[in-house]
């Protein structure tokens, strides 16, 4: 028996938007912890390191983040013998997931600096570590803004994804509503709305410290 979408039905998805930011944030700053390592490995000046970081990169771009999400959950019950629950397995998957775009993406940032940067870190002298620390990572930072950001929002709409191993996010709670609803063209365009109404602030809040930045810098603003 069908029913209409009305306030219950809407506080069903808010509840379930909840679990799509706590989601979104865990794999984000345990991706971006594991992005950093990645990073600074694929700029190292040991070769096994970088070939290590590289490796994982490649494995973790090169495949689709559903059969990863499968592996997480299918293949830890498999090798553990205990059956794994849809929470650390999401979570586990969207952070390695995280990490290996994270760590290209910065890796990017890091290399962008000019070398000059790099020799006149060095002939203060700093040692590496500080050279990274003091004078690289901060302009790489402004450089990986924009990028980094819209990695973010892209995380956050793919987190739609775990919905097929029954973990209930904002997609998959609206696919339980239009099965007792039957009105999916209510349903989906109000979750579009909210997908929207977490998304674009980010990208605002991003522009707003790029121009923050640059203004702190000195560095002209294009119109």
């Amino acid at each position: 028996m069908s029913r209409d979408f009305e306030w219950p039905e809407f506080l069903f998805l808010l509840g379930a938007l909840r679990w799509t930011i706590v989601l979104s944030l865990i794999a984000f700053v345990g991706g971006g912890v594991g992005g950093l390592v990645l990073a600074i490995a694929r700029t190292s000046s040991h070769a096994i390191l970088r070939w290590l970081a590289a490796t994982y990169i490649g494995v973790m771009q090169g495949t689709p983040v559903l059969m990863q999400l499968f592996l997480a959950y299918y293949g830890l019950a498999v090798l553990t013998g205990i059956r794994i629950d849809p929470w650390p397995a999401v979570t586990l998957a969207f952070t390695m997931y995280a990490a290996a775009f994270l760590g290209e993406i910065w890796r990017g940032a890091i290399l962008a600096i000019p070398r000059q940067q790099w020799e006149a870190a060095a002939a203060i002298p700093l040692a590496p570590a500080a050279q990274l620390r003091y004078v690289i990572l901060p302009q790489a930072f402004r450089i990986a803004i924009p990028p980094t950001v819209g990695f973010l929002v892209q995380l956050i709409k793919g987190t739609s994804i775990a919905s097929i191993i029954g973990f209930v996010e904002l997609t998959r709670a609206g696919q339980l509503i239009v099965n007792v609803t039957f009105q999916p063209m209510v349903v989906y365009p109000l979750i579009a709305v909210l997908y929207f109404a977490l998304c674009w602030p980010i990208s605002l809040a991003a522009l707003r410290l790029e121009r923050r930045i640059d203004a702190a810098l000195g560095i002209k603003q294009h119109p």
